[in-house]
């Protein structure tokens, strides 16, 4: 079978799959604001933003901007029946609050105990951290989507982090362009594979081992 990687887009989808009626949503930079594209039509998700807005919709069609109404990668959305502003602070009680259900944060790295550093490059003079940590700590449930290596091919799920630090022990699944992960107990837990590729693919560009699920699945895209 011929190896095939993710895209941006379909590793989104695959969120999207696991989101359940109700869940109250914060979706974050990158390959996150992707995902409300490919929840069901009648599928109850309340889209959060930590710049104030509760019941985000989709990205705004030509003519349909509003410079006030963005997602966190500054695009312009809209915002569905019933949605709200509030104060940024009133927004972060939310978070805070425990009142968001789940987190998809992008991801620099993320260590096998769920460390997770995504809001600066090593090294880097510029980065600001912003509300990261907040909902990284703040979130019921925060997953990940990311490649899983580089551009240059670093490999970004690692034993420990030596990028900066957004939250400890934070990451409760992974979802890559190779493979889904769980964060567990006994540590990482290798539940689908992206098609055409195997087990000693994926551990190949994870530095920390390994646990194969019992039912371990192609990932369905």
């Amino acid at each position: 079978m011929e190896k095939r990687l993710l895209t941006r887009e379909q590793i989104a989808k695959r969120i999207a799959h696991d989101l359940q009626d109700g869940d109250v949503v914060n979706i974050g930079i990158g390959i996150p604001v992707l995902v409300s594209n490919y929840v069901a039509p009648d599928a109850e998700i309340v889209y959060h933003s930590e710049q104030g807005v509760l019941g985000m919709g989709k990205k705004a069609k030509p003519g349909e901007e509003d410079p006030d109404l963005v997602n966190a990668s500054k695009e312009p959305v809209t915002l569905v029946p019933g949605g709200s502003y509030s104060h940024s602070s009133d927004s972060f009680g939310m978070a805070r609050g425990k009142h968001i259900d789940v987190a998809i944060l992008g991801g620099m790295q993320v260590s096998e105990k769920g460390d997770l550093a995504n809001w600066k490059v090593k090294g880097a003079k510029l980065g600001s951290i912003g509300g990261a940590m907040d909902i990284a700590i703040g979130a019921k449930k925060v997953v990940i989507a990311m490649t899983h290596t580089s551009k240059n091919g670093e490999i970004k799920i690692v034993k420990n982090l030596d990028y900066p630090v957004t939250a400890l022990r934070c990451v409760n699944r992974i979802y890559t362009d190779l493979a889904v992960i769980d964060v567990t107990r006994d540590g990482l837990m290798l539940k689908e594979i992206a098609p055409g590729f195997t087990v000693e693919d994926v551990q190949k560009v994870t530095e920390p081992p390994l646990i194969v699920s019992e039912d371990i699945k192609e990932i369905q895209i």
